[in-house]
């Protein structure tokens, strides 16, 4: 068993998140979402990934909230 790349919690699924997460060309945050929310249950480490992707949720929807500043010069008028 090579616990690095193939540890026993990469296989409960009928897909890896990194295949989906690359397959659908979600960012960093996002492919973190899935990674925890996916794995939780078979890490041993249960509340606290749930608690790392709403971590990861906040940040999405902090970036999302932000306000965006436009450059065009027509914002003015």
């Amino acid at each position: 068993m090579d616990n690095i790349k193939n540890p026993l919690h990469y296989n409960k699924g009928s897909i890896e998140p990194i295949d989906y997460i690359v397959a659908n060309q979600l960012s960093y945050c996002e492919g973190n979402v899935i990674k925890y929310v996916t794995r939780w249950r078979y890490k041993g480490h249960g509340i606290e990934d749930l608690k790392k992707a709403k971590q990861y949720i906040d940040f999405i929807i902090d970036k999302e909230a932000a306000t965006k500043v436009t450059d065009t010069k027509d914002a003015w008028t």
